[in-house]
């Protein structure tokens, strides 16, 4: 295969993706209005399912840097990828019929989506400084456009306005760690990087300064503890919609970039992030579980639940070793399944003029609609990690990963904090189980056949997928085998 070919091939999702949301803009602005969103409902998700397709069968195990030491092709490129268009096509799915109703189903969304989906792309095979600012740029503005589309929303203009001050600020703080970090190695390769760095010896100020700077623009990215504030606000002003579209499928390219950065590329400092990591982690798990026993809106709450489990993704990163990095990029995984779900049963109890965000919406939901009560409790006990789903294993191998970096402490403390956060879980299972609807309520669902078949599938796979649990941690260890 000639050089040309072979770079083309690295990046082939990506140009397949970008070329069809600029071929769905265009057909936007010919086709009439009754066939536009339907025609581009169905080119996204046919685009989003090809290039899983195209991803999957060029996947093996070599890794293959090209277009000049930019982009790396290998095993965790190859997993994440599939993982974000698989997570993006899902969010189509059940976010069509809402945005529909609420007038902002337009071309211009889905294109934003698809583009958002180019930059996560980047970000997971980012293998230059530069090419790794340029998908969180991508992504970034992207989303600042998505949560703002309802435009006649006060409360998503508002949601919007904080995302792009404070992600401005971010991504200001990462580039400027970025710039530090090229002047103090003279390159932008992460792999040349890395050596550069390990041949230091013991890092000076400038080169610790860098690495806060990268830290904190990474931190702020998923939304851990002390860069959380913007998560709550953003997830419940935005369109119900876009926070799904924000909650899932960037967790994985965030896990990439973070893999990227501080495992592969700053290896050499590990003593020092790992210890900003450790009370990252911490905070995070701690202030997101009790800071959500408090919410009353049931998108702040899953804001805060998503806070506490980037703390937990943290602590398979913090423990420094293969079997860890391999626990958080499984936890990344199955927590993106569990949200889908979970913002899957919101959305189909939205209905136009309704917005099912509050958690009293909920009460009895078992008397009128016990299949998608009974979906929802399966989702629940997933996210606080009550056995025999897929999140209990998640949050034990994490735990096993700490435990094996002799940081047992950081593992009570986890721990402890993780059972006080089931509470708040198992308050929605009490409400729609034990509590009846208001006199006069019919809650009613809003969905179609096979939004409501692909959300049974995704909430029954939290304990269906228990017994190839085995398989995707073996998967997720020869991803990681292939960046260290």
């Amino acid at each position: 295969m000639s050089l040309v070919a072979e770079d083309i091939l690295i990046v082939l999702p990506e140009i397949i993706v970008s070329l069809m949301a600029c071929l769905i803009l265009v057909l936007d602005l010919y086709l009439p209005a009754r066939l536009r969103a339907w025609t581009s409902f169905s080119l996204a998700l046919v685009t989003l399912l090809i290039t899983v397709l195209i991803i999957l069968s060029n996947s093996d195990s070599n890794s293959v840097v090209g277009l000049n030491s930019l982009v790396v092709k290998d095993r965790i490129s190859d997993l994440l990828k599939a993982g974000i268009c698989l997570f993006s096509a899902v969010v189509f799915v059940y976010s069509r019929r809402y945005a529909l109703e609420r007038g902002f189903w337009r071309g211009e969304y889905v294109v934003l989506g698809l583009f958002g989906v180019v930059g996560m792309m980047i970000m997971t095979s980012a293998y230059h400084l530069l090419t790794v600012y340029i998908g969180v740029e991508l992504l970034a503005l992207c989303l600042y456009a998505m949560v703002g589309m309802q435009r006649d929303s006060i409360p998503a203009s508002e949601a919007a306005m904080k995302l792009f001050v404070l992600g401005a600020l971010a991504s200001g703080v990462l580039l400027y760690g970025m710039s530090l970090l090229y002047g103090l190695t003279g390159t932008l390769v992460i792999s040349e990087m890395s050596t550069e760095v390990g041949q230091i010896g013991t890092p000076g100020l400038p080169l610790i300064l860098a690495l806060i700077l990268v830290v904190t623009g990474l931190l702020f990215k998923i939304g851990a503890v002390p860069f959380h504030m913007w998560v709550p606000d953003v997830y419940e002003g935005a369109p119900t919609s876009t926070t799904l579209f924000l909650a899932a499928a960037p967790k994985l390219a965030a896990c990439a970039m973070i893999l990227r950065l501080l495992a592969e590329g700053l290896e050499g400092l590990f003593q020092t992030w790992q210890e900003m990591l450790i009370a990252a982690s911490l905070f995070s798990v701690v202030l997101g579980n009790v800071v959500a026993i408090a919410q009353k809106n049931i998108k702040r709450m899953l804001a805060y639940s998503a806070i506490s489990h980037m703390g937990f993704f943290l602590l398979g990163i913090l423990s420094g070793t293969a079997m860890g990095y391999s626990a958080a990029l499984t936890y990344i995984l199955i927590y993106g399944v569990i949200t889908l779900g979970v913002f899957g049963v919101v959305l189909t109890l939205t209905r136009q003029g309704t917005e099912a965000d509050l958690i009293e919406d909920y009460k009895g939901l078992n008397h009128q609609h016990p299949w998608l009560a009974f979906l929802m409790l399966l989702l629940m006990f997933s996210l606080a990690g009550v056995p025999p789903t897929i999140g209990f294993y998640a949050k034990l191998s994490v735990l096993q990963s700490v435990i094996d970096a002799e940081l047992a402490w950081v593992a009570v403390i986890a721990v402890i904090s993780a059972v006080v956060g089931a509470f708040y879980y198992l308050r929605i299972v009490k409400i729609m189980y034990f509590e009846s609807p208001d006199t006069g309520t019919d809650i009613q669902l809003n969905c179609g056949n096979a939004q409501h078949l692909i959300l049974s599938l995704n909430a029954l796979v939290v304990v269906a997928a228990m017994p190839w649990i085995g398989t995707l941690a073996e998967i997720c260890s020869q991803a990681v085998a292939s960046i260290r």
